[in-house]
C-alpha cells in the first residue's frame, strides 16, 4: 500500500527481437532526446460517439479475441487462468448481505459510452474527467504568456495519522470542477449572481482536514460552508454526472490523533450540504480489514449505477436509486449493492486505490497485489487479470482505437523492496491490449524503493492531444536517488522514447496536457518540492515555472485558464494560465 509522507533505460516492443536502448546518461534537470516514429503531420479532432444506451454499447464477452469459458466451482466460485502468468484468478458474486449469488447475471446491462458523453454538464467531475481517465482539462487554454500566477488561497489543515503527518490535500487528492445548470445552482441555494452567471464553475474539493470545501473557481470565495466530516480524504471524491447535487467521496484516513472512527464510504447532499447516506467500509464480505477508499467513482447515468473499488478488496456495484427535484429543491439517493470479489495467487495484501477506467462494459483497475484486473460492469466476472510484478496505484488511461481499448499503466518500487529487501529495482510500464490483457510493449526504469513514499509511477500518466497525440507522458518518481524524478515522453505504438527529463525533484501530481487557443499543446506537472512546471510537451523543456508552498502531492484540475490544486502547506490554489 503505498503511501506519501546512473537509471537503467529501455523501451521494447513485446514479440520484436530487438530492444532500444537510450543509453545517454542524465543529470538533474536535463533533457535527453530520442524518436518520434509516428509524429503527426497534421492533427484533427477524434471522432466520438454520441451513444449512450447500455443495452448497444455492452460487448459480448464470448466474441473478445482469445475468449474461453470461466471454470464454475460449483458454490459460486468461478476461475479463469491468469494473462501469460501461472496460476488462476478465482472470483465470486455477493449481494448487499454478504451471501453468495451463484449466477449473477443481471437483466440490465451496465456499459459505459465514449468517454465524451460521461458527463452531461461541464467540468471535471471525477478523477481525470471520464471513464476513460484522460480529461483533467476542461476547455481550451490562452497560453499567449506562458506564465502561471496564484489568484487566490483557501487555507485547509492537517490530521495525525498512521504514525505520520497528512496536510492539505494529497494523493490523489484533484479537485472537482462543476459548471452547474441553471436549476441546480437554484436549488442549492447559492447566491443570485451565481446562479445568473452561466460562466460560473464550483470548486468542490474533499482535502486531508476532513473537510469538504466549496468555492468560486474565480475568486476562491466560499460558496458554501466547508461540509465538516472529520476524518481525512486522501482520493479524489466524484460529482454526479447527470448534474444532480450530489457528491461521493470516501474516507482515506480513519485516525486523527488519538481518535480513530469507522471506515465509511460517504454520500453528500448538495442543497442540505451534509452527507445523506453511504456504507461501511469494515465490511465482513472484504478479504481484507482496512475500509479505505482513495478511488474516484464512476457513474453510469444510463443505468443509475456506480461502480466504487475498495482498499478492502472489494468491488462495490451501486444501484443508486438516485432522484433529484429541481423545483422541490430535493435529492435523495437509496443504495442497493452487489459485491466483487476476486483472489489471485499474488494476493496478499487486497485491495484497489487507483480509479477504475471504463470502456462499455469492461473495467480495469491495478491492484495492491501488482495485478491489473479486467472485470465486466455487467457480471461482475473477471475477464482477465495480468500481473505486473509489483503494486500497482496509478490509474489506469484508457485509449480507443478505432474499436480497441488499450491501456497505459505502470507499477511502482513497493513489494519488492517490502518484501524481498531490493533497495531499487526496474519499474515497468506498459501499453495492454484491453480486450486480451496482454501486453502491446513495456519500458523499464529504475526506482528507488521507500517504504513511507514509494519510488515509481504514482502519477497518472496523461494521453498526448493535437501535435502531440502520438506520445503518452508519464512522471515517475525516484529515478536514480530518493529525490529525483522523470518525466517522460513515449510512443504510443511503439514505446520508443521521444524524450526523457530527469527532474531535481520527484513528484507523485499527475500531468496534464492543456490544449491552447493557439492551437499548440502545453503540459503541467508539479513536483514534490513545490514548483509547478509548465513545459513545452514537444520538448520537455519549461515555458516557465511557479513555486508554491510544499509538495504538490495531489493532481490538479483545470477548467479554461484556471487550474486548482493542493499542496502539503494546507493550503488549495486557484492558479491563472496566461
Amino acid at each position: 500500500m503505498a503511501r506519501f509522507g546512473g537509471s537503467r533505460v529501455a523501451a521494447a516492443v513485446v514479440g520484436a527481437s530487438m530492444l532500444v536502448t537510450l543509453a545517454a546518461c542524465s543529470t538533474p534537470d536535463s533533457i535527453v532526446t530520442g524518436e518520434r516514429p509516428n509524429s503527426p503531420t497534421a492533427t484533427s479532432t477524434p471522432s466520438h460517439s454520441a451513444e449512450t444506451d447500455p443495452a448497444k454499447l455492452a460487448l459480448t464477452l464470448s466474441d473478445l479475441p482469445g475468449w474461453t469459458a470461466a471454470t464454475a466451482k460449483g458454490d459460486g466460485t468461478f476461475s479463469r487462468p491468469l494473462t501469460d502468468a501461472s496460476g488462476a484468478v478465482t472470483w465470486k458474486v455477493l449481494d448487499g448481505s454478504n451471501q453468495v449469488i451463484k449466477n449473477y447475471d443481471p437483466s440490465q446491462p451496465v456499459a459505459f459510452g465514449d468517454s465524451s458523453t460521461y458527463t452531461k454538464i461541464p467540468g471535471v467531475l471525477t478523477f481525470r474527467g471520464n471513464n476513460y481517465r484522460d480529461a483533467p482539462v476542461y476547455g481550451t487554454t490562452d497560453v499567449g504568456q506562458k506564465k502561471m500566477q496564484v489568484v487566490w488561497t483557501q487555507d485547509t489543515g492537517d490530521v495525525y495519522a498512521e504514525k505520520s503527518h497528512w496536510a492539505g490535500a494529497g494523493w490523489t487528492g484533484q479537485p472537482l470542477l462543476v459548471n452547474w445548470p441553471k436549476a441546480t445552482k437554484d436549488a442549492m441555494g447559492l447566491s443570485q449572481a451565481q446562479i445568473d452567471d452561466p460562466n460560473f464553475v464550483e470548486v468542490i474539493y474533499p482535502v486531508v482536514d476532513g473537510n469538504v470545501y466549496r468555492l468560486d473557481l474565480a475568486t476562491g470565495r466560499q460558496t458554501k460552508p466547508p461540509i465538516q466530516v472529520g476524518w481525512a480524504f486522501k482520493g479524489t471524491g466524484s460529482i454526479d454526472p447527470r448534474g444532480y447535487p450530489l457528491l461521493y467521496s470516501g474516507m482515506g484516513l480513519n485516525q486523527n490523533g488519538d481518535k480513530t472512527g469507522p471506515w465509511r464510504y460517504r454520500i453528500f447532499d448538495l442543497i442540505q450540504n451534509k452527507e445523506v447516506s453511504g456504507w461501511d467500509g469494515s465490511d465482513p464480505g472484504a478479504p481484507r480489514d482496512w475500509g479505505a477508499f482513495d478511488s474516484s467513482a464512476l457513474v453510469n447515468a444510463a443505468t443509475d449505477t456506480l461502480i466504487e473499488p475498495a482498499e478492502n478488496g472489494l468491488v462495490y456495484k451501486v444501484k443508486l436509486n438516485a432522484t433529484f427535484d429541481p423545483v422541490a429543491k430535493t435529492v435523495s439517493v437509496n443504495p442497493e449493492f452487489t459485491k466483487l470479489n476476486y483472489n489471485t495467487p499474488d494476493s496478499s495484501r487486497h485491495g484497489i486505490e487507483s480509479s477504475a477506467a471504463a470502456y462499455r462494459n469492461l473495467m480495469y483497475a491495478g491492484d495492491n497485489d501488482g495485478n491489473i484486473v479486467c472485470w465486466d460492469a455487467t457480471t461482475l466476472q473477471v475477464v482477465w487479470v495480468h500481473p505486473t510484478g509489483d503494486d500497482t496505484d496509478a490509474s489506469i488511461v484508457l485509449e480507443d482505437d478505432n474499436g480497441t481499448p488499450f491501456l497505459y499503466t505502470g507499477n511502482e518500487m513497493d513489494i519488492r523492496g517490502q518484501d524481498k529487501g531490493a533497495s531499487h529495482g526496474p519499474v515497468t510500464i506498459q501499453k495492454i491490449n484491453g480486450f486480451t490483457g496482454k501486453t502491446v510493449w513495456q519500458y523499464e526504469i529504475d526506482a528507488v524503493y521507500n517504504e513511507a513514499v514509494n519510488g515509481g509511477l504514482m502519477a497518472t500518466p496523461v494521453l498526448g492531444t493535437g501535435e502531440v497525440s502520438d506520445l503518452v507522458f508519464f512522471n515517475i518518481a525516484k529515478t536514480g536517488s530518493q529525490k529525483t524524478g522523470t518525466l517522460l515522453a513515449l510512443d504510443r505504438k511503439t514505446g520508443t522514447v521521444a524524450w526523457k527529463r530527469t527532474l531535481p525533484h520527484f513528484g507523485w501530481s499527475s500531468p496534464l496536457i492543456l490544449t491552447g487557443t493557439d492551437g499548440h499543446a502545453y503540459g503541467v506537472v508539479g513536483d514534490s518540492s513545490g514548483l509547478l512546471h509548465l513545459f513545452d510537451p514537444n520538448t520537455g523543456a519549461d515555458y516557465s515555472t511557479l513555486q508554491l508552498s510544499q509538495n504538490i502531492e495531489a493532481s490538479p484540475a483545470v477548467y479554461g485558464n484556471m487550474l486548482v490544486v493542493g499542496t502539503y502547506a494546507k493550503k488549495l490554489y486557484g492558479i491563472r494560465i496566461s
